[in-house]
């Protein structure tokens, strides 16, 4: 090694040139972000529990505005199922708020793991969560294996407590008295934000690896579970010169035409509690009318049931979310949730056209793969990830050969595993243990999305991945599976 080469290599590991870096970072990205916070990190990972903000460690907003410890267990809450931490990964790690946002609410986060690897990856987020959502189950994931890792929060904070005189308030579950209010339903957020929110983490992301490293990566993949996973498909749908390949862990399926949340969640609030009258009988007419709006079959156990655990935890509350924004002039709660008829309400309001603003088409540009859970019973399967399989298979077909800008159309790979009785929530495995995890499978496909994409590795076809079992060359059970409940 030279003078030169030695000197340069001491002054890398010392302590100012690690603050050099984030500044660097933070020149590179410059006025576009606000709030920064810069760090030189002894280790990327969550075993760092600095690396993870605590709730509410935001003193000027409200309490449940910013919960980076609650968001990321939403997705990966059980220890057995986390991803295993067998190495520290130093770097640096900048989390801001995004400059261009009026309402102040739109953040971003990054890390940049020393021994880097040469790859990028841009997380969306679930549901109304943070940037840190993924932490457990794709940050800690990647940064091990030297990916560099950004996320961001869709533009919108969580949600504040509230009460029924809030017009834009939501009761947690049919029965609760406790209101909260979503910021997603404020004015300025509509959900038109969440896919340019992806790509501005992207860019963004780009420019501090640049920075960071010297030049750009050289792949850049879009992870995401729910919300997040919608984010994905509209990233490989309408950004590929910034996306090379992308997994959506039961992406939410968007269109203006049914299915969509506004036609599957009412007849599931409607029946619930008849069907809870009933003894959770599989004979009622109020669970076949749950089973025929498209959500799988309940299980229970003594005086627990699945579909309790949603009818408790998301069904009403999520209605009254998207109804709120896509149809504010609905009376959610003298109208009804559990009686929102979403055909009627498209000749009296503009919900149509509001989902059509968002809606996916199913028009990828680049590969993606879909893995989702059999029993998913907030997104049933056939509504959502079949949904949107249905519309891929939809758009390559009517392309002919080329795509809507006339170029030539290599038709990118597109694949859904499903996971035999997994769903939409990990934790419900505690209370369910016929349930399966969907985060190893998704954390397996991201690999195998990866050497398809470098190597032209052939993706593993549509598959229903067994019990116990894992995404094969060759399935047993190719395509769907023929059950969503196997015992």
């Amino acid at each position: 090694m030279t003078r030169l080469a030695l000197a340069i290599a001491i002054l890398a590991s010392s302590p100012a040139f690690a603050a050099t870096r984030c500044d660097q970072v933070l020149a590179a990205i410059g006025s576009r972000l606000a709030d920064a916070v810069c760090v030189e990190s002894p280790d990327l990972t969550t075993k760092n529990p600095v690396t993870t903000p605590a709730n509410n460690s935001i003193p000027t907003l409200p309490l449940f505005a910013f919960t980076p410890v609650t968001d990321r267990g939403v997705i990966s809450p059980n220890p057995p199922n986390r991803t295993p931490i067998t190495r520290v990964v130093p770097g640096i790690q900048l989390d801001a708020r995004v400059a261009d946002d009026p309402t102040g609410e739109a953040r971003f986060l990054l890390r940049l793991p020393d021994d880097w690897n040469g790859r990028l990856v841009v997380a969306g987020a679930s549901g109304t969560r943070s940037e840190f959502n993924g932490d457990f189950a794709w940050s800690d994931y990647v940064v091990q294996k030297g990916y560099a890792y950004a996320s961001q929060n869709k533009g919108v904070l969580n949600l504040k407590l509230a009460s029924s005189a809030d017009p834009l308030g939501c009761r947690l579950n049919p029965i609760s008295a406790v209101f909260v209010h979503f910021f997603d339903n404020d004015p300025g957020h509509p959900f038109t934000d969440w896919a340019p929110r992806m790509v501005q983490a992207a860019i963004l992301a780009r420019e501090g690896v640049r920075a960071g490293y010297g030049h750009s990566p050289r792949k850049t993949f879009a992870v995401g579970t729910s919300n997040g996973g919608y984010q994905v498909r509209r990233a490989v749908e309408t950004a590929p010169q910034l996306f090379d390949g992308g997994v959506d862990w039961e992406g939410t399926f968007v269109d203006a035409a049914a299915p969509n949340l506004l036609t599957d969640l009412p007849p599931a609030i409607l029946n619930f509690p008849d069907y809870a009258a009933s003894g959770f009988s599989a004979n009622s007419t109020a669970a076949k009318n749950i089973v025929a709006a498209g959500y799988p079959p309940d299980i229970v156990s003594g005086s627990l049931s699945l579909w309790g655990l949603y009818n408790a935890q998301f069904w009403e509350v999520t209605q009254c979310q998207w109804q709120k924004r896509l149809d504010p002039d609905y009376d959610t709660y003298v109208s009804g949730s559990g009686t929102y008829n979403y055909v009627s309400r498209l000749s009296v309001s503009d919900v149509g056209a509001n989902f059509a603003a968002f809606a996916t088409t199913g028009r990828i540009r680049r590969p993606l793969v879909t893995v989702a859970g059999t029993m998913d019973g907030l997104l049933p399967i056939d509504h959502h990830a079949r949904a949107y399989a249905r519309k891929v298979a939809a758009a390559q077909r009517g392309r002919d050969g080329e795509d809507e800008r006339g170029d030539a159309d290599d038709r990118p790979a597109y694949r859904l595993y499903e996971v035999q009785n997994g769903n939409h929530i990990e934790a419900f495995k505690d209370v369910f243990p016929q349930l399966e995890f969907l985060q190893p499978h998704a954390q397996r496909a991201f690999d195998l999305l990866v050497d398809h994409v470098e190597k032209g590795s052939a993706l593993p076809p549509d598959q229903c991945i067994a019990r116990g079992g894992n995404i094969v060359a060759a399935p047993a059970q190719p395509g769907h599976c023929a059950s969503l409940f196997v015992p």
